[in-house]
Parts: structure tokens; C-alpha cells; sequence
């Protein structure tokens, strides 16, 4: 049986969202609605939370999390990506376990209008795909680059950002593309460890619906986040 973790990383600072991960939704903290999503999906062995704030670090304790991690301030930038943050994420627990986990699962704290569900049949998906190396979450995109995305050139000119041999007449007949929604994503370890990029040669998607795909990166985005968890009125 695959041992699996979940990690949640939260930095302190946001320039889109002042203390975005700490801000009250639905009465708690952001982040605390994505441990107790992790905690309710009943798959991991463990739960750990990475941030180089002590507040974040002390909710994320008071909210049951397996592990703290405090990350270094050179991934703590507005600049760091993501993956190393991960990375670092899961090396720090295994060596103060001194045990290996087999699935990473990452859940990220701004986006939590995420079921439960989506969390365990994204895991379900990704585990009954042996080939995958791992796994995104998407929404269908608003914008096809085939037919109604554009993109400026040097000369102040526009066009189609992807062009095929024939042209589209209608949205419904272009192929079908994603937005990635910031949600879920899931490793196996050796393509965590290994890799310096989400996009590897057989990366899969789990396809969520529009209203469980906001991710918070500006004020407009957490009115809608609030908006629709009033309406749901438990995010689990």
C-alpha cells in the first residue's frame, strides 16, 4: 500500500493579498480549510505544512498537522517557484522520520473551495494510472488559444495564439484546453525528487468545475472565494 503525504505550503507575505493565508474565511484562517480537507480525505499518513511564518506554523499546529516545516528564507521570496518548496517540503519530514513516502500530494492553501471528493478521486485517477509520473487539477478554459485567445506581437499587432491548418469556425470544435486551477497536485516520489518542472511527458489532468477552481491572487478573487463559500457554507 502507497505510503502518501500531504504537504500545504503558505508563505507569510502576499503582494496581491495582504496575509492572504491567515485572512478569516467562513470564520477560519484560509489555510485551515485545506488541513482539515486533507485531514477529512482520511488518505494520508501524514500532513505537513511549510511556511516561514510562525503564525501560519502555529495555526497549522493548533489545526492538528503532523509536521511543521520552516522554510528557508531563500524559498520564501515572491520570486521562489513552487516545486522547490515541495521538494524541500518532503525531504524535511522523511529526514526527521527517516522514512520515504511514495505519493506527494500537494493542496494549495488558496484554493480552497475544493471538495473533499476532489481529493480523493484526483488520488483514485492519478493511482489507478500506472504510467502517470503525476498529476495537475484544471477547469475548461474560458479562452481557446485556437480560437478566441490572441496574442501581441513585437509590432503591436494581434492573432491567434495557436493556429491549425484549418481554421475553426466554432469554440466547440477546437481541442480542448485547460486552465490550471492551483488546486491539486499529486507526485510520485522519484518524479518530485527528480524533476525541475510541473510538466513532465506523462502528466495527467483531473478536470474540476468552474466553481471549485478559483485561486486567490487578488482582492477580486477573495470576494468571489467568499462569496461562494457563504453560499456552500462548509467547505468539506
Amino acid at each position: 500500500m502507497s505510503r502518501r503525504i500531504c504537504s500545504i505550503c503558505a508563505r507569510g507575505g502576499s503582494k496581491g493579498v495582504n496575509q492572504k493565508n491567515i485572512r478569516s474565511l467562513l470564520g477560519e484562517p484560509l489555510i485551515a480549510h485545506s488541513i482539515k480537507q486533507a485531514k477529512a480525505s482520511g488518505l494520508f499518513d501524514a500532513i505537513a505544512v511549510s511556511s516561514d511564518s510562525d503564525e501560519i506554523l502555529t495555526i497549522a499546529k493548533n489545526y492538528g498537522v503532523d509536521f511543521l516545516v520552516r522554510r528557508p528564507d531563500a524559498l520564501a521570496t515572491d520570486k521562489a517557484p513552487k516545486l522547490p518548496v515541495i521538494q524541500h517540503c518532503l525531504e524535511s519530514v522523511e529526514a526527521e522520520i527517516n522514512q520515504t513516502f511514495d505519493i506527494i500530494v500537494d493542496l494549495d492553501a488558496t484554493s480552497p473551495l475544493r471538495s473533499v471528493d476532489d481529493i480523493v478521486q484526483s488520488v483514485r485517477m492519478f493511482e489507478s494510472n500506472l504510467e502517470a509520473t503525476n498529476l495537475i487539477s484544471g477547469v475548461s478554459s474560458r479562452r481557446n488559444p485556437y480560437f478566441n485567445l490572441v496574442e501581441m506581437s513585437q509590432d503591436g499587432y494581434v492573432g491567434l495564439s495557436k493556429q491549425l491548418n484549418q481554421a475553426i469556425i466554432r469554440r466547440q470544435d477546437s481541442p480542448r484546453c485547460f486552465d490550471m486551477n492551483a488546486s491539486i497536485y499529486i507526485w510520485k516520489r522519484d518524479s518530485l525528487v527528480n524533476s525541475s518542472s510541473v510538466f513532465q511527458s506523462k502528466t495527467i489532468l483531473y478536470e474540476m468545475p468552474e466553481e471549485r477552481s478559483i485561486d486567490v491572487d487578488s482582492e477580486l478573487d477573495f470576494e468571489w472565494v467568499s462569496f461562494l463559500a457563504m453560499k456552500r457554507g462548509e467547505l468539506l
